[in-house]
């Protein structure tokens, strides 16, 4: 198994209040000055508002010369463009669609990739949601949650892997920073042991609102442990980040009115502001080195996973859930593509032709 230095760590067994509070009390990290993306290109999900905007602009200026906006309303991704052109009237901005929920649209997107891009340096995974309410996405069958902020994750990460190896300059790495959450630390992954893993998260009458979030960050860290077995870091440096509890997000716009307002009093009172939390992507996406690949950021720091990563069914737990979502997503060929990343480039492979034992720590749960 390929290391990560999060997986090496030892777990942080704190208790949930005194981990959520060091955290929103950590100081934000200045980014460097001397940061220079002039001829790159980027793209960012989720960046019509928030966070995903504000990375944006933190990218821009850094003089990133494209930056690709994907989103699912045109209309508000051109809003969110207009105002970045205006600030930044010598870049190319440009507004395509995506709609997470949607496997076609997922490929639709990276087939423009691969056709309309000739360089690709970063991507950053920020696309997401929370819901109060039960939802299955009527063309695959799965809990939204899971869906956007897990299935569909997993899938637009693996398709970009190619284009980030290929159409970044040589000898520099891609980067692919996937958006996580400190919840995943306070995930109790109830169904962890079911045999049918994934369908276990479509079942209503076992659906909670408070697990469901942190669960799908959760089965990010398992899915993280597991891509760096196939993507060499000298090809693609590969890490997910958690920005912290930020004020003025659109996160919890789906949930009840009465909880959205207390989400909104906490992030008054101790949020950090948009600028800090999106400071954290740009952190993990072009600061971070080498070091960080396969690894879990938060605070500006790499981390250790989540707790039930280190627990001792956590082997047979990421097996399955590897094996259920590779079999999930074999339309698109995941594996081969993940094989493809071994090969080296210009060995007589065309990578794109292809997109047609546990550590364990003994401790009480």
């Amino acid at each position: 198994m390929a290391s990560s230095k999060s997986l090496e760590m030892a777990p942080n067994t704190s208790n949930v209040g005194s981990i959520f509070i060091k955290s929103q009390r950590a100081k934000p990290v200045k980014l460097p000055k001397d940061t220079n993306l002039s001829g790159q290109t980027a793209i960012v999900t989720g960046a019509s508002t928030g966070l995903g905007f504000h990375c944006c602009r933190h990218l821009l200026s850094f003089q990133l010369s494209h930056l690709i906006m994907p989103v699912r309303s045109v209309k508000r991704g051109e809003d969110a463009a207009s105002k970045l052109r205006a600030e930044f009237p010598r870049v190319k901005i440009e507004v395509w669609t995506l709609e997470m929920s949607s496997y076609e649209s997922i490929q639709a997107f990276v087939r423009r990739v691969e056709k309309d891009l000739p360089r690709l340096d970063i991507a950053i995974l920020n696309a997401g949601l929370t819901n109060e309410h039960f939802e299955i996405v009527e063309s695959t069958g799965h809990e939204e949650v899971i869906q956007v902020n897990y299935l569909s994750t997993v899938l637009l990460s693996i398709l970009l892997l190619p284009a980030l190896k290929t159409k970044s300059p040589p000898s520099t790495p891609g980067r692919l920073t996937i958006v996580n959450s400190g919840t995943s630390y306070f995930a109790k992954f109830p169904n962890r042991h079911e045999i049918s893993l994934l369908k276990s998260f479509d079942d209503k009458s076992t659906w909670n609102a408070n697990e469901q979030y942190p669960c799908s960050k959760l089965l990010l860290h398992y899915f993280m442990v597991k891509l760096i077995n196939y993507v060499d870091s000298k090809d693609v440096i590969v890490n997910c980040v958690d920005p912290g509890l930020v004020k003025g997000t659109s996160l919890s716009r789906d949930v009840k009115v009465a909880l959205s307002v207390v989400y909104s009093v906490v992030k008054s009172l101790i949020g950090r502001l948009l600028d800090a939390g999106s400071s954290t992507y740009v952190d993990a996406a072009v600061v971070k080195g080498k070091e960080s690949h396969g690894c879990f950021v938060m605070d500006w720091k790499i981390a250790p996973f989540a707790l039930l990563l280190y627990a001792p069914d956590s082997y047979t737990v990421r097996e399955q859930l590897w094996h259920e979502t590779m079999k999930e997503l074999e339309f698109a060929s995941p594996l081969r593509i993940l094989e493809s990343m071994k090969q080296e480039i210009g060995a007589g492979l065309e990578l794109w032709e292809y997109w047609l034992g546990p550590v364990v720590f003994e401790f009480p749960l």
